[in-house]
């Protein structure tokens, strides 16, 4: 039996938790989802990615957290279909991003420049042979692991305001935001929409970045404003009566300009997030945020910027796909969620005897991935 250090079962308490929820959810995805084997790990990923951002909430909102994106109907509507991806292609940029990082690693005594060149050229080979053009699978994975990066890294250089820092930024999350980043832009200019929080993020950390890091961040910021702009704004679309929009059926992938003062927009995008997560998810996001704004103010604030760019793109967009392009509004909404339960949990321990009632909140909480799979099983 492997005998480990005091530092590595911390790393395996830490982990374990978001690897078995990427574990259950890769199981629904080939199961109930019919999903082919590379597109389900892809999704694992996410899920992976997302619970590890909700970590410092406890074992059972991560795993519960983690599950509710995982059966949410916007995340759900990936699975299934055909294979779009080749297998020998995607093992061969696996193993040429290994060798590359094998070699960067004996040139370099830090331990994160090895994986830093491994996902810069499996992100190369990826979006220039291996991947698809604006994929929303590969943006919806890139965002998890930013979201995750974000929050690690406040949490470590703003902590609660009545306890000291615990550290600052490591390389994994100063070049870590950059090329997750940089990639997510060059996938699909809308990633642009998180680079707002992403340069508050680090402002708010107080790490001394040099001078070339900022202006990566503002060319990569450039180039997704372009790539937006191109992409989803047409003069004509643009322009477009208010009035005529709002009584369109059809959908219009294009930004529509004035429709954003319409209340009916924003009942729209409150609508998209009950649909996914109820009223009572709606409600809770309003109290997460509140609460988060109150104990880690970084991270309410980031969250909130980020939130808000997603926001107002969902206002004004017209494209059928809006649900899955706005994810990522809908991944920080259950973060919040999942803080509001948190929090709950956290007054039931100070009020309640014994203090293990906490657990009440976390298991109200489960009924929402409960409901998610009984709706896909098609049982309610």
């Amino acid at each position: 039996m492997i005998a480990l250090t005091p530092i590595q079962r911390e790393q395996v308490r830490y982990w374990l938790p978001a690897l078995l929820t990427g574990a259950g959810a890769w199981l629904a995805f080939l199961t109930l989802g019919h999903t082919p084997l590379l597109r389900a790990s892809g999704l694992a990923l996410v899920i992976i990615g997302m619970a590890l951002a909700l970590r410092s909430m406890g074992i059972a909102l991560t795993v519960i957290g983690g599950l509710a994106l995982a059966f949410s109907p916007s995340f759900w509507i990936q699975t299934g279909g055909a294979e779009s991806l080749s297998l020998p292609e995607v093992a061969g940029a696996l193993i040429a991003s290994g060798v590359a990082a094998g070699v960067a690693r004996r040139f370099s005594k830090q331990r994160w420049f090895g994986l830093a060149t491994a996902v810069i050229i499996f992100s190369a080979l990826f979006l220039t042979s291996v991947g698809t053009p604006r994929s929303l699978r590969l943006t919806t994975l890139l965002t998890a692991w930013l979201l995750y990066l974000l929050v690690d890294g406040l949490l470590i250089s703003n902590p609660h305001p009545d306890s000291p820092a615990t550290g600052k930024l490591g390389a994994q999350h100063t070049y870590g935001l950059l090329i997750v980043l940089s990639v997510g832009i060059l996938n699909d200019p809308l990633f642009v929409l998180l680079a707002p929080a992403v340069a508050l993020g680090l402002f708010l950390s107080r790490k001394t970045l040099p001078l070339w890091y900022w202006l990566a961040l503002l060319a990569v910021s450039v180039f997704g404003i372009y790539g937006v702009i191109d992409t989803y704004v047409s003069d004509f679309w643009w322009h477009y009566p208010v009035d005529q929009a709002l009584a369109l059926t059809s959908h219009i992938p294009f930004l529509i300009g004035g429709v954003w003062r319409e209340p009916a927009r924003w009942i729209g995008l409150m609508d998209l997030v009950i649909h996914q997560f109820t009223v009572l998810g709606l409600a809770l996001g309003v109290l997460g945020l509140a609460r988060l704004s109150r104990w880690y103010p970084p991270i309410g604030v980031v969250t909130m910027v980020a939130y808000g760019a997603y926001a107002a793109f969902g206002l004004v967009y017209y494209g059928h796909d809006s649900p899955v392009l706005l994810l990522p509004l809908l991944m920080i909404q259950l973060l919040w969620m999942t803080y509001a339960v948190y929090t709950f949990g956290q007054w039931l321990q100070k009020s309640l005897k014994p203090a293990r009632l906490k657990w009440l909140a976390a298991a109200a909480f489960t009924l929402l991935p409960i409901l998610m799979l009984l709706r896909i099983v098609g049982m309610v």
